[in-house]
Parts: C-alpha cells; structure tokens; sequence
C-alpha cells in the first residue's frame, strides 16, 4: 500500500510539474500586447528573414505556388532566369520593393503608432514604410508612383496588421528568380504575431498585366530579441555588374 501511494504522489509531483513548465513557457511564448490590446509586433529586438529567393518556391516559403502568368509576365520571367538575374535593379542598389524587401536577408523593425505603422528596413538602400492607418489611397490619377508604393493599412481584431499598397512605378522585381511587377501591382500583406518569437507574413499580389489573377505566398520571420539595426551602405558602383555584362537594370 506504501509502495503504491508513494507511486502515486510521484505521479501527481511529475504532472503538477509538467503543467508548471507547460504553463510558465507558454506565457514566455505569448505575443506581446500594446495598451489597446492590439497585437506588438515590435519591441526590443528586430525580425531577421531568410533570403527568399523565390516567392512560389517551398524552400523559402510555406508551400509551393503555381504562379498564374499573363504571357507577357511569363515570357519576362523566361529572360530573367535564362541570363540568371544579371538585370535585377537590387544589384544596382536600387529599392526592393514589395514584397521583395520583407524577403530579403536583412533585419527590419515594426514600429507601431496610434495613426501608422512604420517598417524600418536594414539591408538593401536602408529605406523605410510609412502605413497610414485607418484612410484610403490616394485617388489613382493623383497618385505619384514610387518604388515603395503607397502603403494605407487597419487592423483585423487584434491580432493581425493590414497593409494594402499601390503606386507603384513597375521598377522592381517580386524576387530574386525575377518574378515581374508593373505600375499595375497592388500588393496586400497580413502581418501577425501568433507567438514572441514568430512574425506570419502573407502577401497576395496582383498585377493584371503580369498574372492572370492574384496569388498568394506566406513565411515565418523569427525574432532576435535585443538585436539592433546596423548601418548598411548601397552604393550605385557595383563592380561586379561588370563581370555579369549588364548595363541598366530592366
């Protein structure tokens, strides 16, 4: 009967223990929360990402996307892989984009305010995103296109940030594999924090001269607390695009 009872309170000791850690890293593990109890997707630390080379490929991405080409958009993407990205405008410093610049394997910080969110971004020509929050884009003939676009965004409960962005002025690529854009793209992004340690970035985009219709590509950013931006220079005078025999980005 000892024997049996000491089995038991063992029993309840390695269970009630078992639920303490399960609990006490679980809310290690919760997403922070702002006053409003809006999702944090900042705090002290930045989001690190992996390089994504490419936007429909699972080794980058959640899952593998059949991209629905227009022929102009294929016959682009065609050029662009057979003489291998040579012509990518990131190697001439010039802006990534959207959604390339969340892709690429620099850090970048989410600092979120009562009328916009702002993306700090370390890598590439070190630039930054407004998101005007809770207003509409400008009206498309006033609109004066850029390499970043106009971002507005609003918050779906509060777990997720959404940031829908057009103007932009068709320079840059979705990827490094060269996947197109025109002044036509209208990118939406959803960014949410399910835990401390994990952005879940989604982008569906649409561009009617390149794709048939919108698709959709996701990935998880983690995150390095304590972490800084650093200073990152670009500069136009690349010399290796000598080598790769390429005069102008296209």
């Amino acid at each position: 009967m000892t024997g049996k009872l000491k089995l038991v309170d063992r029993i309840f000791f390695c269970s009630a223990m078992l639920a303490f850690l399960v609990v006490s890293t679980g809310a290690q593990s919760l997403a922070p929360r702002l006053p409003d109890g809006k999702v944090d997707l900042g705090g002290k630390g930045v989001w690190a990402p992996i390089w994504v080379l490419d936007w429909s490929d699972p080794k980058y991405v959640e899952k593998a996307v059949e991209v629905p080409f227009t022929s102009w958009g294929l016959a682009k993407f065609k050029e662009r892989r057979a003489n291998l990205s040579k012509d990518d405008p990131e190697g001439y410093c010039l802006p990534p984009g959207v959604p390339r610049y969340t892709g690429t394997p620099y850090p970048f910080k989410i600092i979120q305010l009562p009328d916009r969110a702002v993306i700090l971004y370390e890598g590439a020509s070190h630039m930054y995103r407004t998101v005007l929050l809770d207003t509409k884009h400008t009206p498309a003939d006033k609109l004066n296109p850029t390499w970043m676009g106009e971002s507005v965004g609003w918050y779906e409960g509060n777990d997720t940030l959404v940031v829908d962005t057009v103007g932009f002025n068709g320079r840059t690529w979705l990827d490094y594999v060269g996947h197109p854009a025109t002044e036509n793209l209208h990118v939406i992004e959803k960014f949410r924090r399910p835990d401390y340690n994990t952005l879940a970035y989604e982008a569906t985009i649409e561009d009617s001269q390149a794709y048939t219709k919108p698709w959709t590509t996701s990935f998880k950013v983690p995150f390095k607390a304590g972490w800084e931006l650093m200073e990152y220079v670009c500069l136009e005078n690349n010399k290796d695009l000598i080598h790769l025999s390429t005069t102008e980005p296209k």
